[in-house]
C-alpha cells in the first residue's frame, strides 16, 4: 500500500462514491466553519459532530460506548458547549487564518463531558477541513502500515499522539499536495485494504 497523489485522489473519489454518509459530511465540511466562526448555531449543530465520530462506523462502534458518549454530550450545559466551540474556533484560526494550535482546542473541548481527544479532533476537521484530519483507529492504522506512524494506535489518543498523528498528515499532504478533508476520505477507505489484524 502506498499513499501516493493519485491513490489519495482515487480513494477520496471512491469514498465519496460509496461511503453513505458523504453526502451529508461534505454538507457539514461547507457549512461548520462558518457557523461555528458565527454567532448562531444550536445544540443539535454541535451534538452532529460528537453522533458523526461514532456513527460513521455503521454501526461497528460498541453501541453501548456510542449511547454514553452521546448522552454525556448531551448533558452539558450549552453555555459551556458555546465556550469550548468559541475557544476552540479561536485556537484554530477559523476567524482570521492565524497558526492553529491544536492543544488549545483540545483543552477546551475536552473540559465538556463526553468529549475525549478522539472526538474533539473530530470537531477540529469540521471547524478547518483543509487543515485537519480527525483520528481514530482506522486512519492511524493506514498511516502505520504507510510507515508514517511507529506504534500502534493509542487507545485513547492524548493531544501529544494527536500531535504525531497531525505531523504524518501533514507530511502526506505536503507530499500529495491534496487538503486534510482529501486526505481523511483516502485513509478512512484505505482502511479497507489492510490485512487483517493491522489495526
Amino acid at each position: 500500500m502506498d499513499l501516493s497523489e493519485s491513490t489519495v485522489r482515487d480513494r477520496a473519489r471512491a469514498y465519496a462514491e460509496a461511503e453513505p454518509l458523504y453526502d451529508v459530511e461534505r454538507q457539514h465540511v461547507e457549512t461548520v466553519p462558518k457557523t461555528f466562526a458565527g454567532e448562531e448555531y444550536g445544540r443539535r449543530d454541535a451534538q452532529w459532530i460528537v453522533r458523526w465520530y461514532f456513527r460513521r462506523y455503521l454501526g461497528e462502534y460498541p453501541d453501548r460506548e456510542r449511547r454514553e458518549r452521546e448522552d454525556a454530550f448531551r448533558d452539558n450545559e450549552f453555555d459551556d458547549v458555546i465556550d469550548a466551540i468559541d475557544a476552540a474556533v479561536d485556537a484554530v484560526g477559523v476567524k482570521n487564518d492565524d497558526s492553529p494550535d491544536a492543544d488549545a482546542a483540545f483543552d477546551a473541548l475536552t473540559a465538556l463531558d463526553g468529549v475525549d481527544v478522539a472526538v474533539a479532533s473530530g470537531f477540529l476537521q469540521f471547524l478547518a477541513p483543509s487543515r485537519f484530519v480527525a483520528v481514530d483507529r482506522r486512519t492511524w492504522a493506514v498511516l502505520a502500515a504507510v510507515g508514517e506512524l511507529d506504534d500502534p494506535y493509542p487507545d485513547p489518543p492524548s493531544s501529544a499522539d494527536y500531535r504525531r498523528f497531525d505531523d504524518a498528515c501533514r507530511a502526506v499532504m505536503d507530499r500529495t499536495g491534496v487538503d486534510a478533508w482529501t486526505l481523511y476520505r483516502a485513509l478512512w477507505r484505505s482502511f479497507e485494504e489492510l490485512p487483517e489484524g493491522s489495526s
